[in-house]
């Protein structure tokens, strides 16, 4: 192919990527608003505009002419003259067609349809606590899932299909050993916990905290860690989420609980975690499917890094706790630093996963992917569902939810058909853990910075090894190239102890 030809077969495949990625803002946006500030009744309206314009998306991501231009980019010959970005643009986009391809579209849009109605049903059964109300959908969504894998294929377990969707290259086998290791060193710490004597007093968290006062304190607090409120804004909505449109425009919601003060102030912190990743990606990946984290569980990492290991050290308030007073003086006064950072590192066994202590988080983790397994290799009814959750709930917690609400119905991600989704919150954990043991070694100071309330070395490190290449390498070649080693669970488990055998006094 002359220079002239494969000069301009790169602009139109790059113009086509673009308009794609302009279908996948344009559906975003339509998606925050329904989650933000559409009207109720505005909600099934929505949902069919969406799925027009994500029917017209998959028909651009399956044509013909996009699989012409992924095959001549393909040749080594012209592949291997091509700039970085745009062989990360040609992998990427031929995975996503490949699979893609392989589902009838009119099953595709129907799907699109079916979960943004469902979504909208799981806010009304939550509310009612009701999983009658959402189980039809949901039976229908677990169906439809199934018969994507069958479309896809797969090796070994049916759920390595979903799986590969969210964390390229994992599977279960390998997610079985890592969660039986965080299993078998965490629990036992679990049991020490609960029969220690040394237990920090909490009260000071379940008082009246006005939902104004909560929502500058925790402004306050992003914008002290380096959330670009001139590049994302923050709303309320049933469950926080963080959504990128671009690096100049990422937005994060939460929820107020007026009785209790961790409930909106640490899932600010995290989903702005999540939303300073997107907003430090290299902007020259903007209108390509490489402006994105990673995989889901390195963007977990981020959120959980920021939330846990800063927002809920001790240096972080040794920091920020003048400030707290001043903005919650009846709430706090009389508190010492040392019994609020044992109440905001208080391990309890908890219904709601998003409240839950970093050291049981994970059991929640393990809950949702064991179901999920079940459903996809369908040996587990939807039916069965809130028995099932509750038996599980007391088998890893010992506690029981007295309500589908606290129970079952508790999390978003089943009404959008996110099967594979849950277990990268626990590979986030891991990630977050042993990008902060090589973070520790290579800033100078990296402890005493966060007692200073000075983010910026550490967003620069984040920025320069993790978040300015976006999607263009693998969570595998990632953490490799960042710490020198695969994935280990053991810089978590090593954490979690150390922390909580001081809080505790074990």
């Amino acid at each position: 192919m002359s220079s002239g030809n494969q000069e301009k077969l790169v602009r139109d495949f790059q113009e086509y990527v673009k308009k794609m990625v302009s279908y996948t803002q344009a559906i975003s946006i339509l998606h925050w608003d329904m989650r933000t500030q559409a009207p109720r009744k505005g909600m099934e309206a929505r949902a069919q505009l969406i799925s027009v314009l994500a029917g017209e998306h998959f028909s651009l991501s399956t044509a013909p002419q996009f699989g012409e231009y992924l095959e001549a980019l393909s040749d080594p010959a012209i592949y291997n003259t091509l700039d970085p970005i745009l062989q990360g643009t040609v992998r990427e986009c031929k995975k996503d067609y490949e699979r893609s391809r392989k589902l009838p579209p009119h099953l595709y849009k129907e799907f699109v349809l079916l979960t943004n109605q469902a979504e909208t049903i799981w806010e009304e059964a939550r509310e009612k606590s009701d999983f009658s109300l959402f189980r039809p959908y949901l039976e229908k969504i677990v169906q439809m899932s199934i018969q994507f894998v069958d479309y896809w294929g797969y090796e070994g377990n049916k759920y390595n299909t979903l799986l590969d969707i969210y964390e390229p290259g994992m599977t279960v086998d390998q997610l079985d050993q890592m969660f039986a290791a965080l299993r078998e060193k965490t629990v036992p710490l679990v049991s020490a916990i609960a029969a220690s004597p040394h237990k920090p007093d909490s009260s000071c968290l379940t008082q009246s905290f006005a939902l104004a006062e909560q929502e500058a304190f925790s402004r306050y607090i992003l914008e002290q860690i380096g959330y670009d409120f001139q590049a994302g804004r923050i709303d309320r909505s049933v469950h926080p989420f963080a959504t990128g449109f671009a690096p100049t425009d990422v937005r994060i919601t939460t929820r107020y609980d007026q009785n209790h003060f961790n409930v909106a102030l640490f899932s600010c912190i995290h989903e702005a975690g999540h939303a300073i990743y997107e907003q430090n990606i290299s902007m020259d990946l903007f209108g390509t499917p490489l402006c994105d984290g990673a995989s889901m569980g390195i963007h977990e990492s981020q959120s959980r890094f920021w939330e846990n290991m800063v927002g809920r050290s001790r240096g972080f308030w040794d920091h920020f706790y003048p400030d707290l007073l001043k903005a919650f003086p009846a709430q706090f006064s009389g508190v010492s630093i040392e019994q609020f950072y044992g109440a905001i590192n208080e391990v309890t066994p908890s219904m709601i996963r998003v409240e839950a202590d970093e050291l049981t988080y994970n059991l929640h983790i393990m809950i949702r992917y064991e179901i999920e397994k079940g459903l996809i290799n369908q040996t587990i009814e939807v039916g069965e569902l809130p028995q099932i959750w509750n038996a599980k709930m007391k088998e890893y917690l010992d506690i029981v939810p007295q309500n589908d609400s606290d129970g079952v119905l508790q999390d978003v991600h089943w009404s959008g058909g996110s099967f594979g989704y849950f277990p990268t919150y626990s590979l986030g954990n891991v990630y977050a853990a042993q990008f902060a043991h090589t973070m520790k070694q290579q800033i100078s100071g990296y402890e005493q910075l966060i007692a200073n309330g000075q983010f910026e070395p550490i967003r620069s490190w984040l920025k320069k090894n993790i978040h300015q290449y976006g999607k263009l390498k693998s969570p595998s070649q990632l953490v490799q190239d960042v710490t020198g080693e695969s994935v280990n669970a053991d810089y978590l488990v090593d954490y979690l102890q150390s922390k909580y055998k001081a809080i505790y006094q074990l």
